[in-house]
């Protein structure tokens, strides 16, 4: 599934939408250039689980625990950008709390992929030239049964 996504406000909303759907043990992996959204709706996600924040860039302490507020699952908060592949992934230990909490991956892409068999894929491109440089693409793939197509279609339609 695939959106356009105007503005840093809309990429929020989107990920309060994504909040809606998440449950403990999902795995979702965020990919784009620098940029390109991935705390945004990392940002919009937690306001919508109702952790506490704030919600910023893990990239220099790679992981952040946010406990939630109004006692849902916690969300786990991952910057994949300086790890090195799936060892240094393993370090960090994510298997403690896969199972409770909801683990969003900033650049997972190519590194993660083994921490779940169903996981949500999201991928942020940049706005496509011209003078549009808000824009913001965004394609959702599910892998697995829980990220079936009707699900992402629901989740695309309501933006």
């Amino acid at each position: 599934m695939e959106i356009d996504v105007p503005a840093a406000d809309d990429m929020t909303q989107l990920g309060h939408r994504l909040a809606d759907e998440l449950a403990a043990g999902d795995v979702v992996l965020l990919g784009g250039d620098l940029g390109a959204g991935k705390t945004t709706l990392a940002q919009g996600v937690g306001d919508g689980l109702g952790v506490r924040g704030p919600i910023t860039s893990p990239t220099f302490v790679l992981a952040r625990v946010h406990p939630s507020l109004v006692e849902g699952p916690p969300m786990v908060h991952v910057d994949a950008y300086r790890l090195g592949g799936w060892d240094e992934l393993e370090d960090i230990d994510l298997e403690a709390t896969l199972d409770e909490a909801v683990t969003l991956i900033e650049w997972g892409e190519g590194v993660a992929e083994g921490l779940a068999g169903d996981r949500l894929e999201v991928h942020i491109d940049r706005g496509r030239g011209g003078d549009d440089n808000e824009t913001r693409h965004v394609r959702l793939t599910g892998v697995g049964p829980r990220w079936d197509e009707l699900r992402l279609r629901q989740l695309v339609l309501t933006s």
